[in-house]
């Protein structure tokens, strides 16, 4: 069994799967799971490796598991089997503590292009728990010794592939801008962001428009990619450019911690 569950594990993280392992930690009276018993959720809410016990308990858990893949976060859950479960008519007996752990993959981080803004980019990703995918003829692993893969023979940016859940930054100096980010837009990817000057970045929308895209596929590009921080050196840049993507990620308000804290003090002058 334990074999089994490790290589559905093993499965599910060379897929980059969302999935949830549940273990059972405590049983008290008739319950069917033993303590330690495990089993692995998938991203749909099934178990698709191990066991932690009959229809009753396996259902509560599932439902569990898709809420902390939903959050994020871990729980234990508390299933009282003595009570009437799901409508059987009947109670099981016994109750049970699961604990239940989500496992996300890391979002990537596609920087497109090289240069020092990139290299920041590349250090910052990795920092910030990014897989980081560096995709630039002109790259060399001493350059970008944080990234987990480098792409230099891709022309046509077929291997840009982006799940939902990653992140694409484009910062090929106008090299290439177009082309790349047609290919971005084409994706599911969290966020899409352009590195260029507003008059660029409107060069290349206008593009992109003529191409077919629709004005509702455009506003997925921030262009010019970044938060306002008044940012001029290429590492100033790359922080904005990672702040952003933190508060798109994370969800943040984007307020400077002491405006939040006078809101909360005085909300009466925050409306008016």
């Amino acid at each position: 069994m334990a074999k089994e569950i490790l290589n559905v594990l093993l499965e599910l993280r060379e897929k980059r799967e969302p999935h949830a392992v549940a273990t059972v930690v405590e049983t008290v009276g008739s319950v069917s799971a033993k303590t330690s018993s495990k089993a692995v959720i998938d991203r749909n809410g099934r178990v698709v490796a191990g066991w932690v016990g009959g229809g009753c308990a396996e259902s509560a858990t599932c439902r569990k598991a898709l809420e902390c893949m939903e959050s994020g976060e871990t729980a234990i859950l508390e299933i009282n089997l003595d009570d009437e479960m799901l409508g059987a008519g009947m109670p099981c007996g016994g109750s049970m503590r699961v604990y239940v752990e989500p496992v996300l993959p890391k979002p990537r981080l596609w920087i497109m292009g090289h240069g020092r803004i990139a290299e920041v980019l590349c250090l910052m990703g990795d920092l910030l728990g990014f897989e980081v995918v560096v995709h630039d003829p002109g790259i060399t692993p001493e350059k970008y010794p944080n990234a987990t893969r480098l792409i230099t023979d891709d022309v046509g940016y077929e291997q840009l592939q982006p799940l939902e859940s990653d992140f694409v930054v484009i910062a090929t100096q106008h090299k290439g801008d177009h082309e790349s980010l047609r290919r971005a837009l084409r994706s599911s990817a969290r966020y899409i962001a352009l590195i260029a000057s507003r008059k660029r970045s409107r060069l290349v929308l206008d593009f992109l428009l003529e191409k077919g895209f629709a004005p509702s596929d455009l506003e997925r590009v921030m262009a010019p990619a970044g938060l306002d921080l008044g940012a001029r050196t290429p590492e100033e840049i790359a922080l904005a450019v990672i702040s952003q993507m933190v508060l798109i990620r994370r969800q943040g308000s984007g307020l400077a911690k002491c405006e939040q804290v006078k809101e909360a003090l005085n909300p009466s002058a925050a409306a008016a």
